[in-house]
């Protein structure tokens, strides 16, 4: 059944309930357009031909990291519909990091997250909460909703201001990633997601 918020009905969240989304972990992130609307372009002999909004969202991508602390940037591709990508949060290794190494910091961070941390809230067990339940509230400023909402925000802005059609769907998918095997096939995925076209989940014409 729906929870309330402000005595209005909201639908449950699909993020973990027990995770907190701000801990050091790798994820694997899809974002969709509205009703998978084709804003960002087409695939032609497996080469993306950019729309304006595609190039917005491609570019804006890359900013990510001059406005998130301690991020890092896996793979990452726009397709007609939506946009896969892998997100590292690393509050304990900071600054330029080699693409070779990310698998390594996506197993070494996730490794962290599973050690006791400091909730930046109150405990579930003070306040007969979940970590999820709380989130609504308490979202924080480097997490990975914040991420992801600062991502879609700046694209709809950009694309409103010059006149461009773009939507997002409401939510996103989002899958942490377990160990470095999971984070090399999950790049490979993103890395082929191109020519792998037709059999996309999201795929429609």
């Amino acid at each position: 059944m729906s929870d309330k918020f402000q005595n209005e009905y909201r639908i449950p969240s699909a993020r973990l309930q027990n995770w907190n989304y701000g801990w050091n972990a790798s994820c694997f992130v899809t974002i969709c357009n509205k009703d998978r609307e084709h804003f960002f372009g087409e695939i032609q002999n497996g080469t993306m031909q950019y729309s304006p909004a595609g190039i917005i969202a491609n570019v804006l991508w890359y900013e990510i990291k001059n406005h998130a602390k301690n991020t890092e940037l896996g793979e990452f591709v726009v397709m007609p519909n939506h946009v896969h990508s892998i997100i590292i949060l690393n509050g304990d290794n900071s600054g330029d990091v080699d693409n070779a190494d990310l698998a390594t910091i996506a197993e070494t961070t996730h490794a962290l997250s599973l050690q006791p941390q400091i909730p930046s809230t109150e405990s579930p067990s003070s306040t007969g909460k979940t970590i999820g339940q709380q989130r609504f509230q308490n979202q924080g400023k480097n997490t990975l909703s914040s991420i992801v909402g600062g991502y879609k925000s700046a694209v709809t802005k950009h694309c409103n201001r010059l006149g461009f059609i773009s939507a997002w769907q409401s939510r996103f998918h989002d899958h942490i990633i377990r160990d470095k095997q999971s984070f090399q096939k999950i790049s490979e995925y993103i890395k082929n997601n191109l020519l792998n076209w037709p059999q996309d989940k999201f795929y429609n014409q």
